[in-house]
C-alpha cells in the first residue's frame, strides 16, 4: 500500500481478486469496482454475464462508502424513513444505500479506498466486498 493514505494498484488488484473469488464460490456474477480514498475508479472487473445494469450500482455502491466512511448497508438503516439520513441517495449524484460497499482500510485503519460490488442479493455482494476488503 502507498503511504500516501490510498490505495496503490497492487492492493486494488489483490482487492478485486478477493472479491471475484468470493463471488466464483457463492456461483454469483458480480461488477466489482475499487475506488481510490479520493472516489475515482481504481480498478474495476465485470464478470462474464454480469448485469450490465450492476455496473453503475458497483461504481456507486464503492463511492458511496467511501464518502462516508461506513457499509452501505449501514448508511440504508439510517436513510429510512424518519432517519436521520433519510434521502440522503439523493445527493452527490445518487448514492446507493444498500448492502455492497464497504471502505478500504490500511494496517493503521485509515480509509485508503472503498469496493462496490452488484450483481446478486444484498447479502451475496456485501459478502464478496467483505471477502475483498479482507484481502488488505
Amino acid at each position: 500500500m502507498s503511504g500516501r493514505n490510498d490505495i496503490d494498484m497492487d492492493s486494488a488488484m489483490r482487492v478485486l481478486n478477493a472479491a471475484v473469488a468470493k463471488a466464483r464460490d457463492l456461483k454469483c456474477k458480480m461488477d466489482i469496482a475499487i475506488v481510490d480514498a479520493g472516489c475515482n475508479l481504481k480498478a474495476f472487473a465485470r464478470m462474464d454475464g454480469a448485469w450490465i445494469g450492476s455496473i453503475d450500482i458497483a461504481q456507486k455502491k464503492a463511492r458511496t462508502a467511501r464518502y462516508f466512511d461506513m457499509n452501505t448497508g449501514e448508511i440504508g438503516k439510517l436513510s429510512q424513513p424518519g432517519g436521520p439520513l433519510f434521502n440522503i441517495e439523493h445527493s452527490n449524484g445518487g448514492l446507493i444505500t444498500f448492502p455492497g460497499g464497504v471502505p478500504l482500510k490500511d494496517n493503521e485503519g485509515t480509509v485508503i479506498g472503498a469496493i462496490g460490488v452488484s450483481g446478486s442479493t444484498v447479502e451475496n455482494d456485501h459478502a464478496c466486498a467483505m471477502a475483498g476488503a479482507g484481502a488488505l
